[in-house]
């Protein structure tokens, strides 16, 4: 099995992730991805408990292959990709789990121009790491540490600049997962004029993302309600991904944000090649809201990788998952919660048009998702019968409905998903093809 998944090195802290695997992957990173003979390496956390126990290990690996490190303490996941690319770090690393609970924990690495590393340059690290061949250092040409912790507000900066919006007169909602965006979030939105109401900003290195923050918006909502705030806004551990709400308590997800940054960018002549990125879980109701607009969906894989990569080579410049997880091309190489936020604020406020009313816009096409049990999932999916069931399913559904299959990443089931403008013809689909899929399988 790889070690790198979608999104970093994943795994328990301290067990399956352990300060061994840390130092050893510092070490072949630093090996495999600094050209310089003396690197600089950025590394930043989330608020997790085992954050310094890998952070230390980590660098101490980067330090033994003979690079400087700069420590920028706890900092968003876009906050160090930005940092790393701005200050010409020749590699950036966060150690984080981004929305999973407090017992896990990550590593993800950077490229010095801020992108996350493409699969064969992992596939490069991995190698090093198993083999064990990463050289170390010795006398002068060992690396040194040293702490950066105001090179944050260089980001909150950096925000500022790009979405210079006056939010004075909007009452906001922060739900910051008590992770990395703890600090920086109340601070960004109070320095350009919002009224904030700090939700799980007291971090204990245990309650990141504890009934908190995008994975639990429904404090969020139940707190706009009470306090008659405008909006409000929550953000995962590592403060890549952005959930929102309007002054009702109605969410607004990834597609709905896309809805609106992509409308509000396409007035303003922003939008280019009038293309959105989407993925195949994004809803059919974004396609047809964007249609009216002369705005194209594609679709790419499910992560934010494969996003990025349909971004890059279809010319668009926004992109993201219904999780939240947003891409703007023209201000960011990642994910950032922080700036989806400020671009979702501009189309509130420089539109005159309160979060309630884009989300009236957008009609939600009835989504069934059915997870098949089956033996063996990849016979499955081979199956003609089952092939011949999707073909029917997609002629009935036309251009007012789609069927998506696929065998599960992490369980022995084929995941049916069916969408449709009435629930009754999405339930129906579904179950006729999970019907085809079991038959098939016994």
């Amino acid at each position: 099995m790889r070690m790198f998944g979608t999104d970093g090195v994943r795994g328990k802290a301290n067990t399956e992730l352990t300060p061994e695997l840390a130092l050893a992957l510092g070490r072949a990173a630093v090996t495999a991805l600094a050209a310089s003979r003396r690197p600089i390496v950025f590394v930043g956390r989330d608020t997790r408990r085992s954050g310094d126990l890998l952070v230390s290990a980590l660098a101490a690996g980067c330090m033994s292959a003979g690079a400087d490190v700069v420590d920028l303490g706890v900092v968003p996941t876009p906050a160090l990709a930005y940092l790393t690319r701005c200050h010409h770090a020749s590699l950036g690393a966060v150690v984080s789990a981004s929305h999973n609970p407090a017992i896990d924990n990550g590593i993800k690495f950077f490229s010095q121009d801020g992108y996350k590393l493409p699969d064969e340059t992992e596939d490069a690290i991995e190698t090093i790491v198993q083999s064990r061949g990463a050289p170390s250092v010795a006398g002068d040409r060992v690396g040194v540490l040293r702490q950066e912790i105001a090179l944050r507000e260089d980001y909150l900066r950096y925000l500022q600049g790009v979405v210079p919006v006056n939010l004075a007169g909007l009452k906001i909602v922060v739900d910051a997962a008590n992770g990395a965006a703890f600090a920086l979030a109340p601070a960004l939105f109070r320095a350009l004029g919002a009224e904030v109401v700090p939700m799980n900003v007291l971090p204990d290195g245990l309650n990141i993302n504890v009934m908190a923050g995008s994975t639990h918006p429904q404090y969020m909502q139940e707190r706009v309600r009470s306090e008659s705030a405008h909006l409000g806004l929550a953000f995962d551990g590592d403060a890549d991904r952005l959930i929102a709400c309007d002054s009702q308590g109605r969410l607004a997800d990834g597609d709905n944000i896309l809805h609106i940054c992509a409308s509000f960018m396409q007035m303003r002549g922003l939008l280019t090649q009038s293309t959105v990125v989407g993925t195949v879980m994004s809803n059919l109701g974004l396609d047809a809201v964007l249609r009216r607009k002369d705005i194209r969906v594609r679709r790419a894989q499910v992560g934010d990788r494969y996003v990025l990569t349909e971004m890059q080579s279809s010319g668009a410049v926004l992109g993201g998952e219904q999780s939240g997880h947003c891409i703007f091309l023209r201000s960011s190489t990642t994910g950032d919660g922080l700036l989806t936020a400020l671009m979702l604020l501009q189309a509130v406020v420089e539109q005159g048009k309160p979060l309630d009313a884009w989300l009236d816009e957008f009609r939600r096409f009835p989504q069934v998702l059915l997870n098949v049990a089956v033996p063996d999932k990849h016979t499955a999916m081979q199956h003609s019968a089952v092939k011949e069931a999707i073909l029917r399913a997609e002629a009935t559904l036309g251009q007012s409905g789609r069927i998506l299959v696929r065998p599960s990443g992490t369980e022995a089931c084929v995941r049916v998903m069916v969408e449709a403008e009435e629930a009754t013809a999405a339930n129906l689909t579904a179950e006729a093809v999970a019907a085809i899929i079991r038959t098939a399988s016994a």
